[in-house]
């Protein structure tokens, strides 16, 4: 059976949303036909895009396509970060278990609480007036 030309990943993380695809190449991160050097610029963002790629050693062994969509730059990158390591758990089965031990298959599923009625917001409420 042949290998597939490339592996697809879908990432949630508050209402951001990713769809990663993952090829054989030289290392090429791409988020939304942009670098992903230029897209997130923040380092702790850059670093959690990574983090699948360096629990298992192959940085620079695959070129990867990212889009991106809804949240905010850090909700987008852990999506992206979710999958990444989905679809490298499709490339590299055997590592399946490297990836779960570590955090990495596990969706981070807090979202905002929405606003309840008769309420400022979600658990504020208006000022008490006792006279």
């Amino acid at each position: 059976m042949t290998e597939p030309l490339f592996y697809r990943g879908t990432g949630r993380r508050k209402t951001a949303v990713a769809e990663v695809v993952l090829k054989k190449g030289t290392g090429k991160i791409v988020v939304n036909n942009i670098d992903y050097d230029k897209y997130f610029l923040v380092p702790d963002e850059r670093l959690a895009v990574l983090t699948p790629l360096q629990h298992l050693k192959l940085i620079g062994r695959y070129d990867i396509s990212a889009d991106v969509s809804g949240g905010g730059k850090h909700g987008q990158a852990e999506a992206v970060r979710l999958g990444l390591a989905r679809a490298l758990k499709l490339a590299h089965s055997q590592s399946a278990t490297q990836l779960s031990k570590s955090g990495l298959l596990t969706r981070d599923g807090r979202m905002k609480e929405r606003k309840k009625y008769g309420q400022k917001g979600a658990r504020k409420r208006f000022q008490y007036s006792k006279r």
